[in-house]
């Protein structure tokens, strides 16, 4: 174990805020100027080239190492394969611990942080709104006959529509010019001024009026507030001319009168559950890309997300500034047990301090550009990632002591925890950010050069 110094610790502290230095700079830098797409993601790549380089190279080809030479050094051959099984299950619990808390931040607002989770976001709650919309179609017979290809077409006509007490959906004797289904509430229908049935949840209002074009035979009104869909005449009809398909079903239900043939109400269900599922399959799978309205919604409707936004970038920085300090830590271990002479430059994990440094930029530059379109102002912005900066630093702190007071064996459990939810952060967040903001191509080469420009540090040790 090291014996603490409170020199070694001002050391971990001064390296924890070195590499996050770059976090405040980022800001500014993406504050004042608002660099272009393609930039934002070759500077997103690039900094994830660099942490995946810090992590492979300080943290993991060490003990990699030691275990592939073991049988070399048969004295140490137990100590290496121990210290190999706890990097590996230390990377595992860090991999789940992220996991877990970045779906808690994001699902208070953290997801903002990044353009990449927030595209995730408003992707999954588009593809979320479509399924529900498609389970409510398919109580629709005539649906149940559309080919694949014409799912997306469907589900782009229907209107959400929402009916208070006492409105009118339509009169008696009224063309049929819209088709309803009914997601809740109650609609009374009236024949002659005479109240005769209610109509609830799940039911299908004016199909055979919007088929058959005939005049509605009843009046509806609604009983309660009543949320609906909505499909109009005109679309439908659209629909009708460009899938034969639709238009045969529809010639079949006017025949057969398709009300009379309903079946058994958990036979229907079954059915709407299972068309809805296959047609799930069909919908476009492209990311839907926010409006800046939309990102001012999603984060007026999320009231604690400036802190989860916050606490997801703190959750993405911990791990990097607690490595800052058990690296520091195993330096000195290592010049101590060899007798070396220790002084300040001789110990620093330069690789691992110049790929955070590196990453950290682009990181703040890309999500400040997005946290002033969802309406944050520049002094906040800038304030929090100048915490973080110090929280970085306290981090680093907290990681000298760690490391200096467990056994080898136990540090390195700890780097792997801090690795893998570093690698999980990488791959879930940096390389997705990098991707849609400068593309394929941009972000290769991005990975590709920050990986080279942090391994170029070990020239300096």
């Amino acid at each position: 174990m090291l014996e603490f110094s409170f020199t070694h610790l001002t050391w971990a502290l001064l390296l924890g805020l070195v590499s996050a230095a770059s976090l405040p700079l980022g800001s500014v830098v993406g504050l004042l100027t608002r660099p272009r797409r393609v930039l934002l993601g070759f500077l997103a790549a690039f900094g994830a080239g660099a942490l995946f380089a810090a992590l492979a190279v300080e943290l993991v080809a060490p003990t990699v190492e030691a275990v592939a030479h073991r049988h070399e050094h048969p004295e140490t051959a137990g100590q290496a394969v121990a210290q190999f099984a706890f990097l590996v299950a230390g990377s595992l619990i860090g991999c789940v611990i992220f996991v877990v808390l970045d779906q808690l931040v994001n699902s208070h607002g953290g997801f903002l942080r990044k353009s990449a989770t927030t595209v995730a976001y408003f992707t999954r709650k588009r593809a979320d709104r479509e399924r529900a919309l498609l389970h409510d179609l398919g109580k629709v017979k005539a649906f149940h006959n559309l080919p694949q290809v014409a799912i997306q077409s469907l589900v782009d006509i229907v209107k959400p529509v929402h009916f208070n007490r006492g409105d009118v959906l339509f009169e008696q004797g009224e063309s049929g010019d819209e088709l309803f289904i009914l997601r809740d509430g109650k609609v009374q229908l009236f024949q002659d001024n005479q109240a005769f049935r209610i109509l609830e949840g799940g039911s299908v209002l004016g199909e055979m009026a919007l088929l058959t074009g005939a005049p509605r035979v009843a009046k509806a009104v609604a009983e309660s507030g009543v949320h609906a869909l909505m499909v109009r005449t005109e679309d439908f009809e659209r629909l009708r001319k460009q899938f034969a398909e639709l238009d045969e079903a529809v010639r079949e239900m006017v025949t057969e009168r398709m009300d009379k043939l309903a079946a058994e109400k958990c036979q229907r269900a079954h059915k709407e559950h299972h068309w809805a599922k296959k047609a799930s399959r069909a919908l476009r799978s492209g990311t839907e890309v926010p409006s800046r309205h939309d990102l001012q919604v999603a984060h007026q409707s999320h009231s604690g997300a400036p802190m989860a936004i916050w606490l997801g970038i703190l959750l993405d920085g911990v791990p990097e500034s607690f490595v800052i300090g058990t690296g520091l830590a195993a330096l000195l271990l290592t010049h101590q047990a060899a007798g070396l002479p220790i002084t300040f430059l001789e110990v620093v994990p330069y690789t691992l301090v110049a790929g955070l440094f590196l990453s950290n930029f682009p990181e703040a530059l890309s999500s400040s550009v997005g946290m002033r379109e969802q309406g944050m102002s520049f002094s906040r912005v800038f304030w929090l990632w100048f915490s973080l900066m110090i929280m970085t630093g306290v981090g680093a702190g907290v990681g000298y002591a760690v490391g200096g007071a467990l056994p080898t064996t136990w540090v390195i459990g700890v780097q792997g925890v801090a690795a893998g939810a570093m690698l999980t952060m990488i791959a879930a967040a940096m390389i997705p950010e990098a991707a849609h903001r400068g593309g394929p191509m941009a972000s290769g080469i991005g990975t590709m050069l920050g990986f080279v420009a942090a391994i170029s540090f070990k020239l300096l040790e």
